[in-house]
């Protein structure tokens, strides 16, 4: 709902250019115009064929879809994992089952911020990864504590604070032309996670009836992921 209302108010505030967008101050209005038109100048066309010969997009594609896959299987399968070793009303559960998210929130601003203060990407967006491996291992042991299974939640849920850091990387280490386009192939690969991740968890769940199986197919995908971050490039290159 907030979706369709904010959308409907933004097809009639927002303008289709910036010369129409009267709520703007005429500098303003005349500076976003100069920089669109200077960055329409340099900007450059990535093919699909060259961004896929890209070794670098390509890294940068696997991560998100490895990262994407664990984050969706969790965020589509938690409360079902919750219920199950619990045994709580779904009202609890629901209570619960914030914990991860709100911990990871905060989570996800310190991480930005230390990244940004230390100039460093790669590790900042590896590490939430391997931390999520190792709590998705802990789930594998079925703990009977509750305390502990929403920390081991936790720190599952912490594979999303890679995402402020890791998406600084493509503008950081592609050039300014390839890395518009490049972002978006990224995203469109890894959001076939989006299906696969939760289809596949499920599946493995219908045919076992444990979540183990589902689980270490996510702790695969936590440390491949976090592994293939740390072999991304460090360096500004062309693609």
């Amino acid at each position: 709902m907030p979706a369709i209302l904010l959308g409907t108010v933004a097809f009639f505030f927002l303008t289709d250019w910036p010369g129409e967008a009267n709520w703007l101050a005429p500098e303003q209005r005349r500076w976003i115009e100069q920089k669109l038109h200077e960055e329409d100048i340099s900007v450059q066309k990535l093919t699909v064929w060259q961004a896929l010969k890209s070794r670098t997009i390509l890294l940068l594609a696997s991560v998100t879809f490895l990262n994407y896959f664990v984050f969706y299987s969790f965020a589509f399968w938690f409360p079902t994992m919750l219920k199950r070793q619990s045994g709580f009303s779904d009202l609890r559960v629901g209570v619960l089952g914030a914990v991860p998210y709100l911990a990871t929130f905060v989570v996800m601003q310190v991480n930005a911020w230390h990244s940004d203060k230390g100039h460093e990407r790669h590790w900042h967006s590896a590490v939430p990864m391997f931390i999520a491996a190792i709590g998705l291992l802990g789930l594998i042991a079925q703990p009977r504590s509750t305390p502990i299974s929403v920390g081991l939640f936790t720190m599952a849920c912490m594979a999303a604070a890679y995402l402020p850091t890791f998406w600084a990387i493509p503008t950081e280490i592609l050039s300014q032309s390839t890395a518009a386009a490049a972002v978006g192939m990224i995203n469109a690969i890894g959001s076939v996670a989006g299906f696969a991740g939760p289809y596949a968890f499920g599946y493995l769940h219908t045919r076992t009836g444990s979540f183990s199986d589902g689980l270490v197919l996510m702790v695969i995908s936590a440390l491949g992921g976090g592994l293939l971050i740390l072999c991304t490039p460090r360096s500004a290159r062309t693609i």
